[in-house]
């Protein structure tokens, strides 16, 4: 298949990210459905996580697998053991740094513009950036980057079996892909959902915000199906599985804190199991193309 084709594929993939977006505009606060939609998120980016770190781990249980039968030999297995634990590591310990640099920003005391103590330039320019963002949005963009990493890696899945003429286990691939990212469009934006400010007024965000983080999210596909059409490397995909899966655990944690101050474990029981089911459910598709 042509490079072409195959980035007509890639783009059908990552663009139906956007069909979850509309969640994010929801008027009143709502704190039910609020709470219903970030245990769904969380039931989606569970099984996310098990999809990218089993994914990851198929390497390191080859390697295993090629010594246990004397065919190979511990080289592979340390390389790759050292990608995925290394992955894993910055993934998850990068957002955890993140997120203290931008709690320190945020929680600084006010600065007079000028005279004596007054905030320099670059403290003003950080206030007025993200550190001047609410904590849920934040939190979406800490998931829409998760799920780009994620994402990036599927690219990769489609390219090679574009790449290799594989015509329909593209086909299945990118149809199965395609409702992950509506799922997790709709994860990415869970935490938007009723979000108020401290007067208790509705934040709404604007259509561009959420396309750049739709962006954000589902173009990686689009640039991993690029990406592997023309190169093919399994290290590579390890790399990036496991920094998403890094990433996803450290969202899960904030989303899991979020839904324990509620006190709702009813909700959040429904949540995580629709969330859940439909991870698995989509993913059925792309098992069905034998992968």
């Amino acid at each position: 298949m042509d490079l072409s084709k195959t980035l007509l594929l890639g783009f059908i993939a990552g663009v139906t990210i956007v069909l979850g977006l509309p969640i994010g505009r929801i008027k009143r606060p709502m704190p039910g459905l609020r709470l219903f939609l970030n245990a769904t998120a969380v039931g989606v980016l569970l099984f996310l996580v098990w999809d990218v770190l089993s994914a990851a781990w198929g390497p390191v249980d080859g390697a295993l697998s090629a010594v246990h039968d004397h065919s190979g030999g511990l080289g592979p297995v340390f390389g790759y053991g050292s990608l995925f634990a290394g992955g894993l590591a910055v993934g998850l310990l990068s957002l955890v740094a993140y997120e203290q640099y931008m709690s320190r920003v945020a929680g600084r005391e006010t600065k007079p513009t000028f005279g004596p103590g007054a905030m320099s330039v670059s403290e003003a320019a950080a206030r007025t950036g993200l550190a001047g963002w609410s904590p849920a949005r934040r939190l979406a963009l800490l998931i829409a980057v998760g799920i780009g990493l994620h994402n990036f890696a599927e690219g990769l899945a489609i390219g090679q079996s574009a790449a290799s003429n594989q015509v329909a286990l593209a086909t299945l691939l990118v149809i199965g892909f395609a409702l992950h990212n509506a799922t997790e469009g709709f994860g990415i934006v869970a935490p938007l959902a009723g979000d108020v400010d401290a007067d208790g007024a509705v934040r709404r965000p604007t259509w561009p915000f959420l396309l750049t983080l739709a962006l954000i999210g589902g173009g990686p596909t689009f640039i991993g199906t690029a990406v592997g059409h023309g190169f093919s490397n399994e290290a590579v995909s390890v790399v990036f599985l496991t920094l998403a899966a890094g990433s996803i655990i450290y969202v899960v944690t904030q989303l899991l804190g979020v839904a324990a101050k509620a006190k709702r474990a009813d909700l959040l029981a429904y949540g995580l199991l629709v969330g859940l089911l439909a991870g698995f459910i989509t993913d059925a598709v792309v098992t069905a193309a034998g992968v």
